[in-house]
């Protein structure tokens, strides 16, 4: 039932999460300087690292999953789905809590967002034409990868180019901007996604239950598969938390924007990607809490 099932969610509800998550990026970039971007020019490999990770390691991981689990064929999907997309917008805040390096995180969910233009569709298509109950809804969805860039660039890439801008002309405003803008914009954030949830709430307890266990292994492997691949590129262990946290902190919210604009709202893509949205946040602040214990150096 749960390939049938839709969530009620409406066009302008679609609007306001476009909105909210276009005001979580601004206020993550104003962060950031051109300055940044050219540090990172002359020493990329944690950047390399970090959106091979992102964008290489974690799809090809979550087909691996799928082949073993063999969910249905929604739930596969927005697993798929959830894997295509870019870093997650707290993952520099839990980055900063774990004592890893936040500039480096910052600087990834920047690159990787810009990334996510071309890398988002192209992981979905492909990643979810190998597993044949989602294939089907692949073939059955009509998808264009310029609407899904264009929807990732006004939502995402937009904000981030403003906010780096603004922050290289007006540092002076953005001092006083950040730390009340990104506090708002997560609050606003989290209480869209609870009010959504509590909407479908009898739809989400029915099918929740079984999809937990495989957003929390998903998440699992996102965490080891990103410190691993730190591990043996030699990253030194400030670098290599930033990129852990970066690959299992996915943005949930665009893979949203993305089920209910192009999949219709499918009901095991939904639960899976807010589910995500619940759980990424607390293993990231309980991994955050374990690793602040062993200060490392920058």
């Amino acid at each position: 039932m749960i390939d049938e099932a839709v969530l009620n969610f409406s066009a302008g509800s679609l609007t306001l999460l476009n909105a909210i998550l276009a005001i979580v990026m601004f206020s993550i970039a104003i962060d950031l300087t051109a300055r940044d971007f050219k540090l990172l020019a002359k020493a990329p490999k944690p950047l390399i690292v970090g959106l091979a990770s992102q964008f290489l390691l974690l799809p090809a991981l979550t087909f691996l999953l799928v082949l073993a689990t063999t969910p249905r064929a929604s739930v596969a999907l927005g697993l798929i789905l959830v894997a295509a997309c870019p870093g997650g917008n707290i993952s520099n805040f839990i980055t900063h809590r774990a004592g890893g390096n936040a500039a480096l995180s910052v600087s990834m969910t920047a690159f990787a967002t810009v990334g996510a233009i071309l890398l988002t569709p192209l992981n979905i298509a492909f990643w979810g034409s190998l597993y044949e109950p989602s294939a089907e809804i692949l073939r059955a969805t009509s998808i264009d990868p310029m609407r899904i860039a264009i929807t990732v660039g006004l939502m995402l890439v937009l904000p981030l180019i403003l906010g780096v801008t603004l922050n290289t002309r007006r540092p002076d405003l953005t001092r006083r901007l950040r730390r009340p803008l990104q506090w708002v914009s997560m609050a606003i954030f989290v209480a869209f996604i609870a009010l959504a949830l509590a909407a479908n709430w009898a739809l989400f307890l029915a099918f929740a239950g079984g999809i937990a266990g495989l957003v929390i292994a998903h998440n699992s492997l996102a965490l080891a598969g990103g410190y691993a691949l730190a591990s043996l590129a030699g990253l030194s262990p400030f670098d290599r938390r930033a990129v852990t946290i970066e690959t299992g902190i996915q943005n949930s919210g665009l893979g949203l924007v993305l089920i209910f604009g192009f999949f219709g709202g499918l009901g095991g893509m939904a639960i899976v990607a807010a589910f995500w949205g619940i759980w990424h946040a607390i293993s990231g602040l309980a991994l955050a809490s374990v690793m602040a214990r062993t200060p490392v150096a920058p």
